[in-house]
């Protein structure tokens, strides 16, 4: 990667807050690995779809929030028949699902106890925070893939996830008090830099 691509990512990786770019080997890893890296992104696509229908469940007096995210599931759920109809196609196998190290160390950043408000917060920021690591990636991916048909399908997915990351964001917004919200996401985007730092580097996970 030259010296002007990698300033390009960089400057796209500071538009969605993120502090560290990934390294821009993950993209061949990723390649090589196609198979897994599909089963691991088609497992992504259902637990945000999971994860959108856990909020609407735990928070239904917010009918903004509900409203919303209601056509998320919707959206997540057909993402991840996207990746199956991908696997089916190409003759590959959707695998089992794998433990996902990013989420988990990023589920173990949330505060314990604290107010409903602040609960909500903290799921909010993470849901932002994995759609905007997302974005990155499927970018790279977008960009950097050898194969010009799945240049453009990974476009597609890197324009929804921008979409969740700022639909995240601004429910947080309205929701929580945006002190709080402005004070928490630093936080958030801290860890997740030391979080990409703990992790190794696999081409055969999204995150």
């Amino acid at each position: 990667m030259d010296v002007r691509t990698r300033e390009e990512e960089l400057r796209a990786v500071q538009m969605l807050g993120l502090k560290l770019p990934t390294d821009p080997r993950w993209v061949n890893m990723a390649e090589m690995e196609l198979e897994e890296i599909l089963t691991d992104h088609a497992y992504c696509e259902q637990k945000a779809a999971t994860s959108c229908i856990s909020l609407i469940q735990g928070y239904p007096e917010h009918e903004d929030l509900v409203r919303e995210l209601a056509p998320i599931v919707t959206e997540e759920w057909g993402h991840f028949r996207m990746v199956l109809k991908e696997l089916d196609k190409r003759g590959l196998k959707l695998g089992r699902q794998r433990k996902d190290e990013y989420v988990n160390k990023l589920l173990a950043f949330h505060k314990k106890g604290g107010s409903r408000e602040d609960r909500l917060l903290d799921k909010l920021l993470t849901c932002a925070l994995i759609e905007a690591r997302s974005c990155e990636r499927f970018r790279l991916l977008s960009l950097n893939i050898r194969e010009e048909e799945l240049k453009e399908w990974y476009h597609k997915f890197m324009v929804a996830e921008a979409g969740h990351y700022r639909l995240f964001i601004d429910l947080a917004k309205q929701y929580c008090d945006e002190a709080k919200v402005r004070a928490r996401w630093k936080e958030f985007l801290e860890r997740e830099a030391e979080i990409m730092e703990e992790l190794d580097l696999r081409g055969d996970r999204m995150h």
